[in-house]
């Protein structure tokens, strides 16, 4: 006898509802007693046994069924119970993007929460934009071994800015573990296993994903690092980035005035998405009338600037550790207000919506 558990799911018609488990999502029988009149059944199918005992309803149940060659779809067996099936190969679906105008401050340790293994997190696009994007600061005080484990995240896009401090990463088929420093980027593509190992103390991050709310998987089969190198491999459609700031000249914007250091995102996602450092002294000027974004993101990394706004030049000043997030549609201007000020800047074009 082997260890073995099972899901007792309540029934009023054993028959019928034997009949759609088998018949309809292609269960199999295990076992079923008594033989002259059964009221029990037990079945498998998709990693899970269910025990189907007669004397309830199963309406207050969810099975959920993952399945590549099924369509994805909610049925309901005749015992009530709710069955949702989805197939992995549809792939990431985002939200209707709703667009607003948001800037975020650090205001205060108030504005921090604590997060997984003591971590601080900061939100920084509290609506979400519908759901299509989150956007977080994260903080670790005290550094050293990092509680992680392998795992990957089913996202459409994915990236980690370092901050400051010093953060030690592992990535699926990219070598062996390596640090990223202060203006350093990765782009994590869609699935790619990896682990954060260390830390230094006072370790800053900016984390930025889509969508907002995703599932993240712990990896039994696969250690990291793994024994292939392949650098160029598509994941979904995407490369992995390793950004090295101190290895990537600054060279002029689009924007009078302005450098940037760009991350190699938008190569590695076929335009998808792009992201970079910018720097510029004061006076320097963004300007920009209604170009289509599906997100505009600015993290304010030191300096300070002030921003103006729509038709009636609303002004907000914004210091080191600010975000904004500006809808496509807004007349904006961005003045920089102290020298040497750095940004953060990703943007996804609106035809990737």
């Amino acid at each position: 006898m082997f260890n073995v558990a099972e899901v007792v799911v309540p029934c009023l018609d054993l028959d019928e509802t034997l009949s759609f488990f088998i018949d309809s999502l292609g269960f199999r029988v295990e076992m079923i007693t008594p033989a002259d009149n059964p009221n029990t059944a037990i079945v498998s199918g998709y990693g899970v046994r269910l025990c189907l005992r007669t004397g309830g309803s199963g309406k207050d149940i969810v099975l959920r069924l993952h399945s590549t060659n099924r369509k994805a779809q909610t049925l309901h067996a005749p015992n009530g119970t709710t069955i949702e099936i989805t197939n992995p190969r549809v792939g990431v679906q985002l939200p209707e993007l709703r667009e607003s105008l948001v800037v975020t401050p650090l205001t205060s340790d108030a504005s921090w929460t604590t997060g997984r293994a003591g971590m601080r997190y900061r939100d920084l696009i509290p609506s979400r934009l519908g759901g299509v994007f989150i956007a977080s600061h994260i903080h670790i005080l005290n550094g050293g071994p990092v509680p992680d484990y392998v795992h990957y995240h089913r996202v459409k896009f994915q990236m980690i800015y370092c901050k400051s401090g010093w953060v030690r990463v592992v990535y699926e088929d990219q070598g062996e573990s390596f640090v990223m420093n202060a203006g350093d980027c990765v782009l994590q593509p869609p699935e790619i296993r990896h682990r954060v190992l260390e830390s230094s103390d006072n370790l800053e991050v900016i984390e930025i994903g889509a969508p907002a709310e995703h599932e993240t998987f712990a990896e039994h089969q696969i250690t990291l690092p793994t024994a292939q190198l392949k650098p160029d491999r598509d994941f979904s459609g995407q490369r992995f980035v390793r950004h090295i700031a101190e290895q990537t000249p600054w060279l002029p914007w689009r924007y009078p005035g302005f450098e940037t250091r760009n991350t190699g995102i938008d190569l590695a996602t076929s335009g998808y998405a792009s992201a970079m450092t910018v720097r510029a002294n004061r006076s320097a000027i963004i300007s920009e009338t209604k170009r289509k974004y599906q997100l505009m993101f600015m993290f304010i990394l030191s300096g300070s600037a002030t921003l103006t706004t729509g038709n009636d030049r609303e002004t907000k000043q914004l210091q080191a550790g600010t975000s904004i997030t500006l809808p496509s549609l807004l007349d904006y201007k961005l003045e920089i207000s102290a020298d040497d000020t750095h940004l953060l800047v990703v943007e996804l074009p609106a035809s990737n919506c």
